[in-house]
């Protein structure tokens, strides 16, 4: 089993740590609650993909401006912070190789990881949960969005405080917001590539936003405010298929400008590598697990091809996160139940 590390307070020098510090520092997986003028806590994971560093760069930023962290006001709102994949922070990984994701554990297993996560979310059940946020960045180019799990209008407004492009996805299984959106109002947000300074600044206004508020708002919405869209398919590349960006070696080859195509509306018959043979190198993944592989690609002249108009998100060129998660998701517009909008 994982030892899970609860603090109730800032250790001296925590804030000045950088990510890949956090493992020597705090020396396990860390759940961190703050005391603040209101209760329940909001709950934020950062860290649960190592790589990905804009939760810990925003939450050391917002925990300065407050008496926790060495500024003058208290905090608005308890605050619990869960600081996710340290190991794998340390080496600048999304994961070790030998280890599960640390956001696909969320509901159970065998593993000592997902033993971890149990121990997580029965402290936080305790405790009271006011919302939870789970803080990522994309590696691939994309805007900044929000996910949902549930399209319930306390949901969709967490989201929108976020942005306007909100995404409403039941797979990958196992994930935290899926785990605690039985629980309390959860989004998960992306927010763009590690590094970028905007994504940083973005994650802590919003979860500055999210701990002054007294409640959260459940008014429908106007279908104006809102861009929402469907993931209705995973794409992968199997593990038995060698592949590269634009190296006919590779049993595929895809195109070295497939990144261009997030968040694009991709007519039928646009081209996305080439393959040597006439089997497809890919696999398609409906919401419910079902194989859909055929019904959006197909290989024409050595060729891969979208069968349908279809929406790509998280395209990526970096191949260890392709092989560690997949290619792809594939999207549609999704239309809000009358009953949700005004």
């Amino acid at each position: 089993m994982i030892e899970l590390q609860q603090l109730d307070q800032i250790p001296d020098g925590l804030l000045d740590c950088e990510a890949i510090e956090l493992a020597d520092f705090l020396g396990a997986p860390t759940l961190l609650h703050l005391q603040g003028k209101r209760e329940p806590a909001l709950f934020v994971t950062i860290l649960l993909h190592g790589n990905e560093t804009t939760g810990w760069e925003a939450m050391r930023r917002l925990l300065r401006q407050y008496q926790a962290g060495g500024g003058e006001h208290p905090l608005p709102r308890n605050l619990s912070i869960f600081f996710g994949n340290l190991s794998a922070a340390k080496a600048g990984l999304r994961k070790l190789e030998r280890q599960p994701d640390f956001n696909r554990v969320w509901e159970g297993g065998d593993t000592v990881e997902a033993g971890l996560m149990q121990h997580v979310l029965s402290v936080m059940d305790e405790r009271g949960m006011f919302a939870s946020i789970d803080i990522h960045n994309n590696t691939g180019i994309n805007p900044h969005y929000a996910c949902i799990n549930v399209i319930d209008p306390q949901f969709l407004r967490l989201a929108l405080l976020f942005s306007r492009l909100v995404i409403y996805f039941i797979r990958p299984r196992g994930v935290q917001s899926i785990a605690l959106a039985s629980r309390c109002p959860a989004v998960t947000l992306e927010c763009g590539k590690v590094g970028d300074q905007l994504g940083v600044d973005h994650a802590v206004e919003y979860v500055n936003s999210v701990l002054h508020l007294q409640e959260l708002d459940s008014e429908p919405l106007h279908h104006e405010e809102i861009d929402l869209y469907h993931t209705v398919a995973t794409v992968k590349v199997p593990e038995s298929i060698s592949f590269a960006f634009g190296d006919d070696s590779k049993e595929l080859s895809l195109s070295p400008g497939l990144e261009r195509f997030n968040f694009s509306e991709i007519n039928a018959s646009t081209i996305w590598g080439d393959v040597f043979g006439d089997e497809l190198p890919l696999e398609v993944t409906g919401e419910q697990g079902e194989d859909v592989s055929e019904h959006y690609f197909s290989v024409d002249d050595g060729r891969i091809v979208n069968r349908v108009a279809i929406m790509p998100s998280m395209l990526t060129m970096n191949e260890r996160v392709i092989r560690q998660d997949c290619l792809c998701y594939l999207m549609e517009r999704y239309a809000l139940p009358q009953e949700l909008l005004i």
